[in-house]
């Protein structure tokens, strides 16, 4: 497909009221066209199918949902390793809100066949000071190394990571829940043990409270670590 192809495909799957209610979760992002995910995901598939290359290499960033497609067409087409990873590092430079970031993360499957050299990959996004390089890097952690053999790794990089903004702190959060549902014993030492900033702390305790995985006594144990908002003076 190309560019106007890939314009003309979306003109015809817009929904103006989910426009609006995309723009409203995210202020300040790329226009939105209002085609749901389920449908880009579907066109990424086909794309994935054909001449995937030309369509990334003619791809253009005009909105919301061409740059989301970029993301899904990334983890869906067959490729080296290498030639993955070139990719992935091209498409988290064009990610500005959270949701370019979150949804195509979770595609990227072929993560889990080589997480030593992806978590190597990951390391100077998560310190690098940038709140989208930063999620991220984390939520790849959330989304594909919540495992035995890296849950320590992942609960120490929770604990060093200093987000370097909102978008960030909530992705640190997000990931302590992720691995307190999991990893419950091995989780209670992060957070008992004042690593967390007063914001991730919070907001992590509230996503295990939420959670459906999680036990009633353990979201008592939580709540008891929440610590108080600052007065304003």
């Amino acid at each position: 497909m190309v560019c106007q192809e890939i314009k003309d495909f979306l003109a015809a799957h817009a929904d103006a009221l989910y426009a609006a209610f995309v723009t409203s979760l995210m202020p300040g992002a790329r226009p939105v066209v209002g085609v749901r995910l389920p449908v880009l995901r579907a066109l990424a598939k086909e794309i994935a199918k054909g001449d995937w290359r030309t369509y990334l290499e003619e791809a253009v960033d005009d909105t919301f949902e061409e740059v989301m497609l970029q993301g899904y067409v990334t983890g869906a087409a067959r490729m080296p390793f290498e030639e993955q990873m070139e990719r992935m590092a091209a498409y988290v430079c064009k990610i500005n809100d959270w949701a370019l970031c979150d949804s195509p993360c979770s595609g990227f499957k072929f993560v889990r066949k080589h997480r030593e050299e992806v978590w190597a990959f990951l390391q100077p996004y998560l310190y690098s000071g940038e709140v989208f390089s930063q999620r991220f890097a984390v939520v790849m952690l959330l989304a594909h190394f919540v495992t035995d053999d890296f849950i320590d790794r992942v609960l120490e990089t929770c604990a060093a990571v200093r987000p370097s903004g909102y978008y960030a702190s909530m992705a640190v959060a997000w990931a302590v829940s992720v691995c307190f549902a999991k990893y419950p014993e091995k989780t209670r030492p992060l957070l008992a043990g004042g690593r967390l900033d007063d914001e991730t702390q919070n907001k992590a305790i509230q996503k295990i409270v939420d959670s459906f995985r999680v036990a009633e006594w353990d979201k008592s144990w939580v709540r008891t670590l929440r610590r108080p908002k600052e007065r304003k003076s």
